[in-house]
């Protein structure tokens, strides 16, 4: 099999780019992605290297605390965008953005401004895990969710899920629909599709290894879903979002 065909899970992906000495924009995006999701969990192991020793910060200002404030504001706007695009008001999350832009601008200290890095990322996080838990009251639909978004590289089946939950696949289908207000199957392609359109749009991997890294049967089928949930191929909607996100200027 030409290696270029080589199979990689999403996870391999992640752990390989952020082995790498200037930040790629791929685990860059992915991080953003985490906190707009609301995996608080993700989230925490990912803030255990300290925002100001992180390597491979571009130079927008020749006074290094400086220079780390500028960035923490542009993670901030960032992080409010994708959050409002996931469903936070805007009011929301304007007001938290203006709130930890200001902590940084009195900030006097890099240690100082990791703490309001975290404080931020941690803060969205929950905002945006209670929004998208605001309607699921059950535990085992919050323990299936939390299943799907760690196995998105694999196969998930209904009856893995019920399994998991310990209840009959049946009633768990009911349960799950009643909650989402989407079948078992329907939530977990539109989780596959929300993150294959993230490494289309902020990665070089190529579509198939895409498609095989989040476990869909076939490439020709992974573009016969993208085309029905976006009405583009998936080299359609790289060429068109690709662009954008490389323009914008995080760390």
């Amino acid at each position: 099999m030409p290696a270029r065909h080589k199979k990689i899970s999403y996870q391999e992906f992640l752990h390989r780019e952020y082995g790498f000495f200037r930040a790629p924009l791929a685990p860059e995006m992915d991080f953003y992605e985490t906190i707009r999701t609301g995996n608080l969990r993700k989230v925490k192991a990912l803030l255990n290297d300290p925002f100001h020793l992180k390597k491979g910060l571009g130079v927008l200002s020749d006074d290094p605390l400086q220079n780390l404030k500028y960035h923490l504001t542009i993670s901030t706007a960032l992080v409010a965008r994708l959050c409002i695009s996931g469903g936070l008001s805007q009011s929301e999350a304007y007001s938290l953005s203006d709130y930890y832009i200001r902590l940084a601008d009195v900030a006097r200290s890099p240690e100082e401004i990791t703490e309001v890095h975290n404080e931020m990322c941690m803060h969205y996080t929950k905002q945006m895990q209670n929004l998208q838990r605001s309607t699921i009251t059950s535990k085992a639909v919050r323990t299936a969710i939390d299943y799907i978004y760690d196995h998105l590289h694999t196969r998930i089946t209904l009856d893995t899920l019920a399994s998991v939950t310990n209840l009959s696949a049946s009633y768990f289908s009911r349960l799950f629909k009643k909650e989402t207000g989407y079948s078992v199957s329907e939530y977990i392609l539109n989780k596959k599709l929300e993150t294959a359109r993230s490494m289309l749009a902020s990665s070089s991997y190529s579509i198939a290894e895409i498609s095989a890294s989040l476990a869909f049967p076939s490439q020709s089928y992974f573009t016969n879903v993208l085309k029905k949930d976006c009405n583009m191929t998936p080299k359609e909607y790289r060429r068109k979002n690709a662009g954008y996100l490389n323009r914008i200027p995080i760390h």
